[in-house]
């Protein structure tokens, strides 16, 4: 049986409301603000129905707390109070919904059931999602190899904070769908998600951009015009490729993240500005801000929650679902449907895709547009597809003397061991720890491993 609290400082507004509720549900009570708080403790209510008016602590106030302290229990607010402000001020504050009293006692009933009806299906739609996660889905995004599904399970635990998000990737890992997929999941998922590509701005424009301008403040400056960061307030700013961006700018970032304010250029008063910061790049920061090309205030700023996408040569498994799914939006933009040959998909798994999975699906537009009848035949895929045999090819071609000329097997054993090792580390930016958990080994044998091949991270 459902537990509704009933939370009213007047003895006759609680028993009025038990009476109603309490042939289908099991009814508890509270006469004020703190009493409640201890109720929830011991009973942990399904539904909370609140007074507004109340000594010491009203119910506003008391419904603020409960928000803030992470409490999602359905709330109806049951008040005297008949105005549409307070109706509008109790919803922003997280109310699901709003009686006046003087109400019919079915209303009451059916106003309840309702509430809890929607929990069930929130919690539900919760629980499809997680599956989903579980499953190698994120949005749009999928993948089933374990490392992306690392990812998209840190995403996942992440996206309904307000924490602020760093996204590592090489270019078309697919870092800017991971970050509209965490404002999706967030509590700002109705307010704007707005994006800037820090490396297509020129330095003289990217402040403008960010933090918009006052008229007359520079020529040209016709109009006053709001930024990225006014006109993403409430939602969600993504500082894309943030890596690149001029060190001036980063000070002015530093504060407007400090701060959340902002002040236009040419302007004179600051402006608050309420904005999720999810920043990405395909830059080694610390490696940056060693050499002072990258605020290490900011790096620390940015990298509350660091999220790593692997490149697509890391999780080579993932590529048959990937390409059935790019085939099947793009047949159907392009009115075409044809399915991938088994030497076609041989090949495309072969390839190491230095352009990651915007490549594979840039390549696999191109190939159906291209090819003729329902079939994509290896013949039908790029040159550099065909030609491509991986990274035993890149090993080969790179030295004479690789493992693969060796006529001694412990010298070939080796070298194929430096090799691969090496690979694995770059594609982990040199954190042996993520390395470790890539290769199937434990920190502590691979670093064993390192110093016995002798094997270091350049520039040390």
């Amino acid at each position: 049986m459902r537990t509704v609290l009933i939370v009213d400082d007047e003895p006759s507004a609680r028993y009025g409301m038990r009476r109603a509720l309490e042939s289908k549900y099991r009814a508890t009570e509270a006469a004020s603000a703190e009493a409640a708080r201890e109720t929830i403790l011991k009973d942990r209510p399904d539904i909370i129905l609140l007074d507004l008016v109340m000594p010491n602590e009203d119910g506003l106030a008391f419904l603020r707390s409960l928000r803030e302290s992470g409490d999602e229990t359905p709330v109806l607010i049951v008040s005297a109070l008949d105005t549409a402000k307070t109706a509008v001020e109790a919803l922003q504050c997280g109310a699901g919904d709003y009686i006046v009293k003087g109400f019919d006692i079915e209303e009451l009933r059916k106003r309840v059931a309702n509430l809890l009806k929607l929990a069930e299906l929130g919690a539900e739609n919760e629980r499809l999602r997680r599956e989903l996660v579980a499953e190698g889905q994120f949005g749009r995004m999928i993948g089933t190899s374990v490392a992306i599904r690392r990812v998209f399970e840190m995403a996942d635990r992440v996206a309904p904070t307000d924490a602020t998000v760093l996204i590592l990737g090489e270019s078309g890992t697919g870092k800017e769908l991971l970050a509209q997929e965490i404002h999706a999941r967030s509590p700002r998922s109705a307010k704007p998600f707005v994006a800037v590509n820090c490396a297509a701005l020129p330095e003289n424009l990217i402040e403008s951009e960010l933090f918009g301008f006052e008229k007359g403040a520079f020529t040209g400056a016709a109009q006053q015009r709001k930024g990225k960061f006014e006109l993403a307030s409430g939602g969600t700013l993504f500082l894309d490729e943030i890596g690149d961006m001029n060190p001036a700018t980063q000070a002015k970032v530093l504060r407007a993240v400090e701060s959340r304010r902002i002040e236009r250029l040419g302007g004179t008063f600051t402006i608050d500005v309420d904005v999720r910061i999810v920043s990405a790049t395909h830059r080694d920061l610390k490696a940056e801000f060693a050499e002072g090309r990258f605020r290490e205030d900011l790096y620390y700023r940015l990298r509350v929650v660091t999220l790593e996408l692997p490149p697509l040569r890391a999780h080579k498994d993932d590529i048959p679902p990937l390409a059935e799914t790019f085939l099947a939006q793009l047949g159907a933009r392009h009115e075409r449907r044809a399915r991938l040959s088994r030497e076609a998909a041989e090949l495309l798994h072969r390839y190491d895709w230095p352009g990651n999975i915007r490549e594979l699906r840039n390549v696999l537009e191109r190939t159906l547009v291209l090819t003729e009848g329902s079939e994509i035949k290896a013949a039908d895929l790029p040159e550099e597809i065909r030609n491509s045999t991986g990274v035993f090819a890149t090993m080969r071609e790179g030295s004479a003397n690789s493992f693969l000329g060796e006529a001694d097997f412990r010298e070939a054993k080796r070298k194929f061991e430096i090799a691969y090792l090496k690979r694995k580390l770059e594609e982990h930016h040199w954190n042996v720890s993520k390395t470790a958990a890539e290769v199937g080994l434990h920190r502590q044998s691979l670093q064993e491993k390192l110093r016995e091949l002798g094997i270091q991270r350049p520039g040390k």
